[in-house]
């Protein structure tokens, strides 16, 4: 029987074979799209311009909520027309309505304005309460025993609304312009009206309309959400979201004769600067989850010093509603017995 291999040909043949296992031992694996050299330009490109590229950021002490839902994408839009469309049409296609909603709020903005904007911050999981994504501390011990209170922040464009220290909703707001700026620092809901009248142009309605400043003719109403501040000092709002706090706040309450105030409605604060001509702060998601957060230390030192005068009013007003609704009962009691007297 012939031999198949002489002793030389097996030598080279076992060779061959560990050459070749060896080989595909060290190709890279395929299944990561992306190898090193394009890592190296992604890093290049970030440092260069962090907004030029869209990064998934490691999140580091945060709240269980952002830690779950706390990554952001987005789509940054080109000024070629053609290209804005398209990538809006992909955009509608890809997401509900309802998660619309939720985007443009993040980003400032209401529906007539989602095509205006050059970014749109998207997070990977859509909460449509907004509360994954809060800026505002779930709680803040220093507001335990106010019960009710709104905070509007003007580096952020956004409120929050705390019932005895707990976070129960936030959203966002277009503040007063650089030329006609909102009235910062603490202040006390006045009156409210479903549908007020501009005393700037009479063209503009303001429905769910919730004064602060009476004299100044400052409130809380649903206006455009353009995604920057731009109102003429007020407080603009989404319709559901001034629906909300129409409902929630307290009013004042005059004396009789309505020439005075006998107790101050919901505390309201307006605070910080916002950056103007600067980079829109919610972009910062794009490369820090926690760009726009507000801490809890940062929330005590402002709101620590107006505590005792919040809790002061709070008390005062509870007292003269019961003193009213003591007196409204004793006047329907007498009503009620005339009645049956002359029965």
């Amino acid at each position: 029987m012939k031999k198949l291999f002489s002793s030389k040909s097996l030598i080279y043949f076992l060779i061959f074979s560990i050459v070749l296992y060896s080989c595909k031992e060290e190709k890279p694996d395929v299944s990561d799209p992306k190898d090193q050299k394009t890592i190296s330009k992604e890093i290049a490109e970030v440092a260069k311009d962090p907004d030029s590229v869209v990064v998934k950021p490691v999140k580091e002490s945060v709240s269980p909520m952002i830690q779950e839902n706390g990554f952001y994408s987005g789509i940054i839009f080109p000024k070629d027309k053609k290209l804005r469309d398209s990538l809006y049409a992909d955009f509608e296609k890809k997401y509900s309505a309802k998660d619309r909603y939720t985007i443009l709020a993040l980003n400032r903005l209401d529906s007539k304005f989602k095509r205006s904007a050059d970014t749109l911050v998207i997070p990977a999981t859509i909460d449509s309460t907004l509360m994954a994504y809060s800026p505002f501390p779930l709680q803040l011990d220093v507001l335990s025993n106010v019960k009710k209170f709104v905070i509007f922040s003007y580096p952020i464009q956004a409120y929050g609304v705390y019932s005895n220290g707990n976070l129960v909703k936030w959203g966002p707001t277009s503040m007063g312009k650089k030329a006609a700026q909102t009235t910062r620092g603490l202040t006390f809901a006045n009156w409210k009206k479903k549908l007020a009248i501009s005393t700037v142009d009479s063209e503009w309605k303001l429905p769910y309309n919730f004064n602060i400043h009476n004299s100044g003719g400052i409130g809380w109403h649903q206006y455009e959400l353009p995604g920057y501040p731009a109102s003429h000092s007020c407080l603009r709002l989404l319709m559901k979201d001034a629906q909300w706090l129409y409902s929630y706040a307290d009013t004042w309450i005059l004396n009789p004769g309505g020439a005075t105030t006998k107790a101050k409605g919901t505390p309201v604060m307006v605070y910080g600067d916002y950056k103007w001509g600067g980079q829109k702060p919610w972009r910062k998601l794009l490369s820090d989850p926690n760009g726009n957060n507000i801490s809890v230390q940062q929330m005590e030192a402002l709101l620590s010093p107006h505590v005792e005068k919040m809790v002061k009013e709070q008390t005062n007003r509870e007292k003269v509603a019961d003193s009213i609704s003591q007196s409204k009962a004793m006047e329907a009691q007498k009503i009620q017995e005339s009645g049956e007297i002359g029965s």
